[in-house]
């Protein structure tokens, strides 16, 4: 596997909405084989932080280098290009309802891979995507015909199915059960051990930061106000570091 000193640098990043300076000279380094958390607020500028990266939003000063390149710098095609490394697990999952979960899983490769490729290893992935996150049996069932657990594994199978180098993380275990959260939890686990991903994970899940995290950045008032292991902030005097860790 190719090596980087760093997956992803996030350098003085800054954006505003009018009024509303979101993200103020905020700065991280991701490196290989890691699982960084953003740990914030409601409206912290977390999700605006990860649209940042992925390049849906442009910042307004400041640089984002993935895999030694300057996103900035890319054209359109190179940016796609560049995404088949970076693995996007949405918060809603967006699945493709009209489409059966072997078609979902077979999405990203129509746009990544050459009809030749398809053809000679499409079955391939599919099954092995499917068998890392234990669903093989749902190839030919619909998204509707799952629950909310197996739609977000299947989520995740269809964001691995590229092997991407690096996959960000918006709230994987919002909305569900407690149980069904620390089984996701464990899948990234997994998936980080297998394929030594590199994560940055987008939550306020207290018990799957623990789990996942081997380092957390506190995202407070714009900026990279506080990091370290979950061990180290949990001891953390500051008021502003505490609140996140009352009653643990």
């Amino acid at each position: 596997m190719e090596s980087f000193e760093s997956i992803i640098e996030v350098d003085k990043l800054n954006k505003s909405f009018g009024e509303n300076h979101v993200l103020r000279n905020f700065s991280l380094s991701l490196k290989q084989g890691e699982n960084l958390v953003i740990l914030g607020k409601s409206g912290s500028g977390k999700s605006v932080l990860i649209k940042c990266v992925i390049r849906l939003i442009e910042p307004d000063t400041g640089k984002i280098t993935i895999l030694n390149h300057d996103i900035s710098l890319l054209d359109q095609d190179e940016m796609d290009l560049l995404r088949a490394d970076v693995g996007f697990l949405f918060q809603s999952n967006a699945l493709y309802d009209s489409m059966t979960i072997r078609e979902n899983l077979e999405f990203p490769l129509r746009r990544h891979w050459s009809k030749e490729e398809r053809e000679a290893k499409a079955e391939a992935a599919v099954k092995e995507a499917l068998e890392d996150v234990g669903l093989a049996h749902t190839i030919d069932m619909m998204p509707s015909e799952l629950s909310g657990g197996m739609r977000k594994r299947i989520a995740l199978a269809r964001t691995i199915i590229l092997q991407p180098k690096v996959i960000l993380y918006d709230e994987p275990t919002t909305g569900l059960d407690p149980i069904t959260g620390r089984e996701i939890s464990e899948l990234m686990n997994r998936i980080q051990k297998k394929y030594n991903t590199a994560s940055i994970i987008i939550s306020h899940d207290m018990s799957c930061i623990k789990m996942t995290a081997n380092r957390i950045i506190m995202l407070i008032e714009g900026r990279n106000y506080a990091e370290g292991t979950f061990e180290n902030l949990i001891k953390n005097n500051d008021p502003k570091v505490r609140d996140f860790f009352e009653g643990l």
